[in-house]
């Protein structure tokens, strides 16, 4: 007999919930940001949206459904199924957290506060919820395959990221590699690290390195089967090069990075707490991922 079908709520602590595990009582709170100039009633009714839409989402989920609820610090710990449907109640950067943690379950992002996220990930008020969940499990939601970025150590550990993977070191301190491009050509740098990311990464923060430095390099389309690159702030000397700082993957090969230096690291999305680490000499290949983000459209 099959089991019915399982919705999992995604959501993070909100603001108040960190101030008040800080402070102990919502007075202190209060009393703490008043001493810097600020108020709690804002960061009050953010809390309220929030948990407003998660309460209307998780009323949404028919009856005779499985259910389960995640918070983000816990997402590395939850063993999703592979029948899943995923709602993310929050903002975009909620959905590129559990991405990296799928392997194809659909993904519904929901906006607790329309009109504040810039909505390129969650894109559904909490009242579309139960329509689009009956929806989706009769197969009507056309679901956008987000192309995803993966690191890869020559060791077999691996990471995967929907926005974008930094490699460089650990302080952002200068870094010392060898890079490789899948042309054959290959120059050692110092600089300030590296970002490779994807069509939805080309919003956040490979947008600022491209803009930056006025490049005229086409930025990927989310669901392209490409990852763009910039080496941030190289740095020329005798011994490393500044030639190679910007280009296009497709998904037939990656880029290589061996380090020259101890204690570079790997890590998506800006989780720096879930990082792989570079010893001297490893080498580290950055490519498209193999998997893709299915985002209900």
């Amino acid at each position: 007999m099959s089991l019915p079908p399982r919705a999992v709520i995604i959501h993070r602590r909100t603001e108040l919930d960190e101030l008040l595990a800080r402070h102990g009582t919502r007075q202190q709170a209060a009393f703490f940001l008043r001493t810097r100039g600020q108020r709690i009633d804002e960061i009050q009714v953010r809390a309220a949206a929030q948990r407003a839409a998660v309460a209307a989402v998780a009323a949404a989920i028919p009856v005779d459904w499985r259910r389960g609820q995640v918070e983000r610090a816990d997402l590395d710990r939850f063993l999703f199924e592979p029948e899943d449907f995923v709602i993310a109640v929050g903002q975009d950067g909620l959905v590129a957290n559990v991405a990296k943690y799928l392997d194809g379950q659909p993904v519904v992002g929901i906006d607790p506060e329309p009109g504040r996220n810039p909505g390129v990930l969650v894109r559904h008020p909490a009242e579309a919820a139960r329509d689009l969940l009956n929806d989706l499990v009769r197969g009507k939601v056309r679901l956008q395959r987000r192309s995803m970025v993966e690191a890869r150590l020559d060791d077999g550990q691996a990471l995967m990221a929907l926005n974008e993977v930094y490699v460089g070191h650990r302080g952002h301190q200068s870094a010392r590699y060898r890079l490789s491009l899948p042309d054959g050509r290959s120059e050692r740098q110092s600089s300030s690290g590296l970002l490779a990311g994807t069509g939805t990464g080309a919003t956040g923060w490979l947008r600022s390195a491209w803009q930056e430095r006025h490049s005229q390099l086409a930025l990927p389309a989310p669901e392209a089967r490409q990852v763009c690159w910039f080496v941030r702030e190289a740095w020329p000397s005798p011994a490393t090069g500044t030639e190679l700082t910007e280009g296009l993957l497709d998904d037939r090969a990656g880029l290589s990075v061996v380090a020259e230096t101890d204690q570079l690291v790997a890590f998506g999305d800006g989780i720096e707490q879930d990082a792989l680490t570079l010893s001297w000499g490893q080498h580290l290949t950055v490519a498209v991922a193999g998997r893709a983000l299915n985002l209900a459209a």
